[in-house]
C-alpha cells in the first residue's frame, strides 16, 4: 500500500458480494475462502510525498481475513 490511513474510514459501503466480484477466484488463491464483498467509503490519507488528502477508497473484506487490495479510487478535496 502506497499510501497511509489516518482516522477512520466512514460512509462504507458494499458494492458487490460473492459471485459479484470480478477477482473472486484470485483472491480466493491469494487469501483464503471467506464470504468476499468488494467495498468503498471515504478517508483521510497520508501520500508518500507526505500530503495530506480526503479520497474514495476501494477494498476487498472478508470475515477472518480483513481488509485487502485497499485503492485510491478518487480524490475528493
Amino acid at each position: 500500500m502506497y499510501f497511509e490511513i489516518i482516522g477512520e474510514v466512514t460512509e462504507v459501503e458494499t458494492i458487490a458480494a460473492g459471485s459479484s466480484i470480478r477477482e473472486l477466484a484470485l483472491l480466493r488463491r491469494q487469501f483464503g475462502r471467506g464470504r468476499w464483498r468488494k467495498l468503498k467509503g471515504v478517508a483521510t490519507v497520508r501520500l508518500p510525498s507526505g500530503r495530506i488528502r480526503k479520497v474514495e477508497l476501494h477494498w476487498y473484506e472478508a470475515h477472518g481475513v480483513g481488509r485487502r487490495k485497499l485503492k485510491i479510487k478518487s480524490y475528493l478535496d
